[in-house]
């Protein structure tokens, strides 16, 4: 039997996906096929709650794609491989429940990419270096880099990043906004306490359909316009009522106590 890409595990309402093609979890057009598998497993598995995307190891989340693949491959095959990476991680992005990237080393090209289209990053300090660099390629990130750290930045800033093909560390990233979360543990404690971390967003303590519902109005709403939006959030609201959590929540909040929120 073939070694998975991407390796899924479930920790208590967390699903947990892990890129592995050592040394550095490059992705290839198989690994996409395995990520986009998990993540429709995801999304129909009412166990999980939270999704966590991490590399294998301790040195790289996710180098980018294979760059010795790219080389010898035609160009109808590097279009279409680049259209299921988008359709994959645009999947990723609208699937209703909340997505972590848990950062866990050198985080670079397409690994930044994946990373950009999960919800929140949480990253291991001094874990290593972020960037789009693809332009010493003769390439731009063609894997959403482009549109997703337009969105995430501003237009003037990530030109700027792309166009110096800048890379820099975890600390700089969490000051433009990259990374939510840097995590002070050594490499070997970063998975426990990443996962301590997803964990805060899973039943009972959370209403994890309410988050994956305002993930669906933000990431819809950014991209219509207002009245539209307003039109999403009042019909995803209206779902939410209709719901067991909003009705425990509401009885909680009248009552003094602390939910117990189930996720339905």
């Amino acid at each position: 039997m073939t070694t998975p890409l991407v390796s899924a595990s479930k920790h208590e309402g967390v699903m947990v996906l892990e890129l592995r093609n050592p040394p550095v979890n490059t992705y290839s057009y198989e690994m996409m096929r395995e990520l986009d598998a998990h993540i429709l497993d995801a999304r129909m598995d009412e166990s999980v709650h939270v999704l966590m995307l991490t590399g294998a190891g301790e040195k790289f989340f996710c180098a980018g794609a294979e760059i010795a693949m790219l080389e010898k491959a035609l160009p109808y095959f590097k279009y279409n491989f680049c259209l299921h990476a988008n359709e994959t991680l645009c999947r990723l992005e609208q699937t209703p429940k909340l997505v972590i990237a848990a950062i866990n080393g050198h985080c670079v090209g397409g690994g930044l990419e994946i990373a950009l289209a999960c919800d929140l990053r949480i990253a291991r300090a001094n874990a290593g270096k972020m960037g789009l660099p693809e332009v010493t390629l003769g390439v731009l990130p063609g894997t959403g880099g482009t549109q997703r750290l337009g969105r995430a930045l501003g237009r003037a800033k990530a030109i700027e990043l792309m166009a110096e093909a800048a890379t820099f560390d975890v600390a700089e990233a969490k000051a433009l906004g990259l990374v939510n979360t840097i995590i002070d543990a050594p490499a070997a404690d970063f998975r426990a306490r990443a996962l301590e971390y997803a964990r805060k967003f899973v039943p009972p303590a959370k209403a994890s359909r309410a988050i994956g519902f305002i993930k669906r109005a933000v990431t819809t709403g950014l991209e219509v316009g207002l009245e539209q939006g307003l039109a999403l959030e009042r019909e995803l609201q209206q779902r939410l009522f209709e719901g067991q959590d909003a009705k425990e929540g509401l009885s909680a909040y009248n009552a003094r106590r602390p939910p117990q929120f189930t996720g339905k």
